[in-house]
């Protein structure tokens, strides 16, 4: 599902919007070699999705990733989602829930989606699944940057 194939104007606005405001993230850029270099791709439907292959190193306890590692996996594609809109705001709220653990080195999808804009500030959902379950997910408020 992270192949994208949403608009030009889309995948334009959305690697720009990224590369401006995230130059050295740790979950979506390149740039930072301690970084998970995360490729998410708007879909069509407005939401964005990426792929993503954990590793030991990235543990809490034996063979699942760490919580916090998955926080800020949920975190990042909802930040993503909104550079494809062409948004660039700060995590305000976020509230995760973890439904099963996650193991570290499984194949993992992230999805992540706009609920609602109103005012300079964004409610959004996403959703860590690995074998089609999902085993984590959050909700999120963004504020707009001024």
């Amino acid at each position: 599902m992270t192949n994208s194939s949403a608009p030009d104007g889309i995948q334009r606005r959305f690697q720009n919007t990224q590369a401006e405001a995230h130059p050295f993230c740790f979950v979506c850029s390149g740039s930072n070699p301690m970084g998970l270099a995360l490729r998410y791709a708007p879909q069509p439907d407005g939401s964005v999705s990426a792929n993503y292959l954990g590793h030991c190193a990235l543990e809490g306890y034996p063979g699942l990733l760490h919580g916090g590692v998955i926080a800020a996996l949920l975190d990042g594609a909802m930040t993503n989602c909104l550079f494809a809109l062409g948004q660039r705001a700060l995590t305000v709220e976020l509230k995760v829930c973890y439904h099963a653990g996650v193991a570290a080195a499984e194949e993992t999808l992230l999805r992540a989606w706009l609920e609602d804009d109103s005012h300079g500030l964004f409610q959004l959902r996403a959703e860590l699944r690995q074998g089609g379950t999902v085993k984590a997910s959050a909700t999120g408020k963004f504020m707009e940057l001024a």
